[in-house]
């Protein structure tokens, strides 16, 4: 999986108000935390030099718990940022519309 890019100052100006991810920001959060607890433990792993297999299980359970946060932010984009566009403005709908077909085509070129 490709590390997204970081957020442009312009990017940040199109989309004003709180992320739709707010509400869920301290569950987010926790799950990350736990997460990268699990890639250094996999950092431990190879340095001790553990068996392949047991290496590859943790990287398969790290990268799975990094796609359910993406589900989550998913829906919560759709539920808030999106459904927000679609209430405000049918042009800053299809705008969103637009962002969200492309971010799924990214997303799933796994």
């Amino acid at each position: 999986m490709t590390a997204a890019a970081a957020p442009t100052p312009d990017s940040r100006q199109q989309h004003p108000g709180a992320p739709g991810y707010t509400g869920r920001k301290p569950g987010h959060l926790a799950r990350l935390n736990k997460i990268e607890g699990q890639i250094r433990g996999i950092s431990r792993m190879v340095a001790d030099d553990r068996y392949c297999i047991d290496v590859l299980t943790q990287i398969t359970a790290a990268s799975r718990a990094l796609q359910e946060v993406a589900l989550g932010l998913l829906d919560d984009h759709v539920r808030g940022c999106v459904t927000r566009a679609a209430r405000a403005d049918s042009a800053r709908a299809e705008e969103k519309f637009v962002e969200l077909n492309e971010t799924l085509r990214r997303v799933l070129r796994l």
